[in-house]
């Protein structure tokens, strides 16, 4: 999944919220493995320790690391491995992708090398032409089709 969808659940003063919760419920119900790579609690993490003024959550380090504990005990924490750099490298030349997009490019970098082929996101746009992996609104997780085994 996507640091956005870690920060709506993480908020629940947020319009999505509920459709966040109710999105990774679903999937979890329908026999999906949920997982996360360290490039979405890195993100998450900057968000949540930013002043709520300047569009973060405005947690202490503290109150971050404890949702970072609560994120690794409930889902897959898939690790960084050496090969996401050269799978990086080859979205963002393949794909052109320039500026803040390239974070984007690493986490589909690190989808890649982990089989990974679903991104639970929020932003459909941010992924929209890279054709490695599919994207699932959360909106949508309810009519996903159930895994397999």
């Amino acid at each position: 999944m996507d640091a956005n969808i870690l920060i709506r659940t993480a908020n629940p003063a947020d319009s999505e919220h509920k459709t966040s919760i109710d999105a990774l419920r679903q999937l979890a119900a329908s026999g999906h493995e949920l997982v996360l790579v360290p490039q979405v609690l890195y993100e998450y993490w900057v968000v949540a320790t930013r002043p709520a003024a300047n569009n973060g959550l405005g947690m202490t380090a503290d109150e971050a690391a404890a949702d970072l504990d609560k994120f690794c005990a409930r889902f897959v924490v898939m690790l960084d491995v050496d090969s996401i750099f050269e799978a990086w490298r080859d979205l963002v030349s393949r794909y052109a992708i320039v500026g803040k997009k390239a974070h984007d490019a690493r986490l589909v970098a690190a989808m890649v090398r982990h089989g990974i082929t679903h991104l639970l996101t929020f932003n459909e746009q941010d992924f929209a032409r890279i054709s490695e992996i599919a994207v699932i609104l959360p909106s949508s997780a309810a009519t996903f089709p159930p895994a397999t085994a």
